[in-house]
Formats: structure tokens, sequence, C-alpha cells
């Protein structure tokens, strides 16, 4: 599965990015996609993760209410809608793959066998 991310970029406190992550290769259709993040001298975080069918989704507590996600399936596309966002949500945000939708907040980033480039998020206060 190779994964392809963008829509990084700079905002000011409050304002909204979209994130894309198009997927592609064997069965990545059938992949639950996610996001974690990773802020300077922090570890790497967990974002968001969406079915394979974009039927259900869940988030980290501390972006729960201001992120969306959603998946075209025509496009092999995962979407992460940010809104309100914050200077702590400064980070380089991961895309990332896995079959299994469940426990992707407990998981270590070593069990998550897919990853993307990383695209860079500012949030200026």
């Amino acid at each position: 599965v190779q994964l392809q991310a963008s829509g990084g970029g700079s905002v000011q406190t409050g304002g909204s990015l979209r994130l894309s992550c198009a997927a592609s290769g064997p069965r990545s259709g059938l992949y639950a996609l996610g996001w974690f993040r990773q802020a300077p001298e922090m570890q790497r975080e967990f974002v968001a993760v969406i079915t394979f069918d974009g039927s259900h989704s869940y988030y980290a507590d501390s972006v729960d209410g201001r992120f969306t996600m959603s998946r075209d399936s025509s496009k092999n596309t995962m979407y992460l809608q940010m809104r309100g966002l914050k200077p702590e949500d400064t980070a380089i945000y991961y895309c990332a793959a896995a079959h299994e939708y469940m426990g992707w907040r407990k998981r270590s980033v070593n069990d998550i066998p897919y990853w993307g480039q990383g695209t860079l998020v500012t949030v200026s206060s």
C-alpha cells in the first residue's frame, strides 16, 4: 500500500485546513486509513481513523469535535477536515493504513504497517 498525503500549510488560530491521503496498491481500498501527528520533540500520536468504507470513524480527545474524517472510495482518498485550529495542533501529520480499524488509540506506531510521507501543519497565534 502506498500513501500520498497532501494539504498541509500555515494558518492562524481558528483557521481551517483539509488534509488528503490518497491510497494505492493491491487491496488498498480494504484498509482502515488514519492520521498520526508529531510535534517537535514529541512522540507521534494518534489523531483519527476511518473504516475502509468510510462508515465509521473516531478521534483523539484533543481533536474530537473540531476534526472530521471522510473517505471517497471512488478515488481511494481519505480526507481530514480540520477546523478551529489551535497552536497545539502544529505538527507533521502522517497518513497511515492498517487492516484493523479498532485500537488505533493505543497502538504503537510500530504496529501500523503502512505510512505516507508527512505534511506540515503550522498554526500561529
